[in-house]
């Protein structure tokens, strides 16, 4: 079992609060994954739940036991950092092995746990190099290896990816995938990078100045973000936001269109969100026109870029069997099922 659960959670650094007072409960078995601009306190967060900084106040709780003034290896929960940490001079069995090793674990029961999570992470052929020797994948993939012979109640990862090249994160999210399929344990990931999160996250918690914004699994943030800051930071491109005035007949976008929209006195819209992929470009009069200032081709996604003043630039993912030149005039239709729109306080109301 690795069930955590977080009750009015503060951290503080001298007069400085960074942790705001969080509440939280990951179920047994969950991916979780915290995502966040840098400061936001996601790290701090994870580091709190590993023991590894001290609790200003709330409570921390692992299956039920509270756990907030334990040590780590009270703890029962292994942690993944960003930097492999691996000692030099040792090879990948040694390195595996060694906190078991420290622990006074008998030699044979070393070997037998070594080599099972060897199998897990396809290390068998490496166990005699030394990580000099290894790729960066390979390195973290030890590092992983190190943290599966404690048999934790759960695992916490610190951003283990931000060192490897692009190509490689993308490997290795997949090996951490197939590794929580098949352990089925519960494991929390701290990233920026929310392509990472909606990747691999059965639940994702997006952090900001030390608060949660919203929690939910990766479609619900897509498709139904609660703050405009969620709408933006969820979504690759972000989500386009246009300002406009609601009104009895509707939502005007700044010098462009009316936008349909029910009047509600109690919760006015003062912006309107719509994604690249919701937007498609009409030969005739619809409901912005504008010029395209930019093509990307990208092979699987093409997008253009559309100047539509007053309104600003805005996003559009497109066919890419059509192309598009510098300085052509274009109209754009909304998908009116797919708008989004936002109070004043930056909140979604419709």
């Amino acid at each position: 079992m690795g069930a955590i659960k977080l009750e009015k959670i503060e951290k503080w650094f001298g007069n400085t609060q960074v942790i705001k007072g969080i509440d939280l409960t990951i179920e047994d078995g969950e991916m979780v994954v915290f995502v966040g601009p840098s400061g936001c306190g996601k790290s701090t967060l994870l580091r709190m739940i590993a023991g590894l900084e001290e609790t200003s106040y709330g409570e921390i709780y692992l299956d039920d036991e509270r756990v907030t003034d334990k040590v780590p290896s009270e703890r029962a929960l292994s942690m993944v950092f960003q930097s492999y940490a691996l000692y030099p001079h040792m090879n990948v069995e040694e390195n595996v092995g060694f906190g078991l090793k420290t622990a006074g674990v008998p030699a044979d029961e070393i070997k037998a746990k070594v080599d099972e999570a060897s199998s897990i992470l396809e290390l068998g052929a490496y166990l005699s190099r030394r990580p000099k020797e290894l790729s960066g994948g390979q390195r973290q993939r030890v590092a992983i290896g190190r943290a599966i012979v404690r048999e934790p109640k759960g695992f916490l990862f610190d951003e283990p990816l931000s060192n490897l090249d692009a190509a490689l994160r993308v490997q290795m999210r997949f090996e951490i995938a197939k590794l929580h399929e098949r352990l089925q344990s519960t494991m929390i990931y701290v990233t920026h990078d929310q392509v990472e999160a909606m990747t691999l996250a059965d639940k994702i918690v997006v952090l900001r100045d030390g608060l949660i914004e919203q929690v939910g699994t990766p479609r619900e943030l897509y498709e139904a973000p609660e703050s405009l800051f969620v709408a933006q930071f969820i979504g690759s491109p972000k989500m386009n936001v246009l300002s406009g005035t609601q009104s009895e007949r509707g939502f005007e976008l700044s010098g462009q269109g009316m936008l349909p929209l029910k009047a509600n006195k109690q919760n006015v819209a003062i912006s309107c969100g719509i994604r690249p992929e919701h937007i498609s470009v009409s030969s005739k009069a619809a409901d912005v026109s504008g010029v395209v200032v930019l093509y990307e081709y990208l092979g699987s996604d093409c997008f253009i870029y559309v100047d539509c003043a007053p309104l600003g630039v805005i996003t559009v993912r497109v066919d890419d069997k059509v192309s598009y030149k510098t300085g052509q005039k274009v109209h754009l239709s909304f998908d009116k099922k797919r708008l989004h729109f936002f109070n004043a306080n930056d909140k979604a109301c419709y």
